[in-house]
């Protein structure tokens, strides 16, 4: 039998979850076993998990889950060092150089447990099956939205909390701009974190440049960056990746004002925006870089949780299809993850 426990996020500001109560009711009536820990804070009640059948545990208590069980969270575990003997399942951020990787490996190795990065959650073609990216993307637009009407006022973004749905989000924005259209330029635009900050931007009527691939295959410099008042960066950057907005650039003329990095991987050797060095958050949602013209990067790395019931329930309904197949570990897409934790572990 197989054994999921859904452990509770203990990173602040993180209300998402990867399993909702009727996914949890359909794993169940095929035999799983469900935990899922109390939350003070997730986005979805505990009592229909309980409903739907699936076991009580207290919050942060899956290192003493039993030893065949899978682990299933979404973002980072403490950082306390203590071995890891479980399989786990959340996006990990440790293949691409990111600097808390090898500890996070490290404590995978002393424990002789494993991880299915959701990352890594790929089907044949290297798609990922399951992904945050259209709320990612949504949010992360409208914080960046909010951060260059507030420059127009002569201040920097004010902290952000999470919005009750998307047309709040949507309404809070419109009274900021208070009848200004920026133009925006999305790179990515032809993937879910473009089209859901594009959403964004037609939701609120503003002018939007989409490119994608064939737009940057020159390898730049990109004026037209430069040329609109708001930047997003939508891309998962890999090896070969070229630089969008260099740091020469800020001094020069430009309309850019406001870059919304929603990509967010500074600490990657692949940013292409290297104009700033880490992740922003909810309390100081922007970096200024430049302060005149002004500058700023709105670079969180959690935006969907500024819309946790939507992100959830789109997450979770990509990824039960998967969930479903975790009796045999072995095979699709849980044996190519685990392969690609082996490559990096091995």
């Amino acid at each position: 039998m197989v054994h999921l426990w859904v452990r509770a996020e203990q990173r602040p500001n993180e209300e998402r979850v990867g399993l909702m109560p009727e996914g949890a009711a359909a794993l169940i009536a095929q035999g799983f076993r469900v935990t899922i820990e109390e939350s003070p804070a997730r986005a979805v009640p505990l009592q229909p998990y309980l409903e739907a059948g699936c076991e009580r545990a207290p919050f942060a208590s899956w290192p003493q889950a039993p030893a065949d069980a899978i682990i299933f969270g979404l973002k980072e575990l403490p950082a306390d060092g203590t071995p890891l003997t479980h399989r786990h399942i959340l996006f990990g951020h440790a293949y691409k150089g990111q600097p808390d990787g090898p500890a996070l490996l490290a404590r995978f190795k002393a424990g002789g447990g494993a991880l299915y990065d959701l990352e890594s959650l790929v089907d044949e073609t290297g798609r990922r099956v399951a992904a945050f990216g259209y709320w990612a993307g949504f949010a992360g637009a409208g914080v960046t939205v909010k951060a260059w009407a507030a420059q127009q006022a002569g201040g920097i973004c004010p902290p952000v909390a999470r919005f009750a749905d998307q047309q709040a989000m949507v309404a809070e924005l419109t009274r900021d701009l208070d009848g200004r259209r920026p133009g925006a330029l999305i790179i990515g635009a032809l993937g879910r974190v473009g089209r859901g900050a594009a959403d964004l931007l037609e939701a609120l009527g503003l002018p939007v440049t989409r490119w994608d691939m064939a737009e940057t295959e020159s390898g730049g410099p990109f004026p037209e960056i430069l040329a609109h008042e708001l930047f997003f960066n939508c891309i998962l950057a890999r090896p070969g990746c070229p630089v969008f907005v260099p740091q020469a650039t800020l001094a020069g003329p430009r309309k850019l004002t406001a870059i919304g990095d929603i990509a967010c991987d500074p600490g990657s050797a692949y940013n292409p925006v290297p104009v700033y060095d880490r992740a922003t958050d909810w309390a100081a949602p922007v970096i200024r870089v430049h302060a005149e013209p002004p500058l700023d990067v709105m670079a969180i790395d959690n935006l969907p949780s500024l819309l946790p019931v939507e992100a959830s329930e789109d997450f979770a309904s990509q990824l039960l299809p998967h969930l479903m197949t975790l009796n045999a570990p072995e095979t699709g897409v849980w044996a190519r993850a685990k392969a690609e934790f082996d490559r990096f572990t091995g």
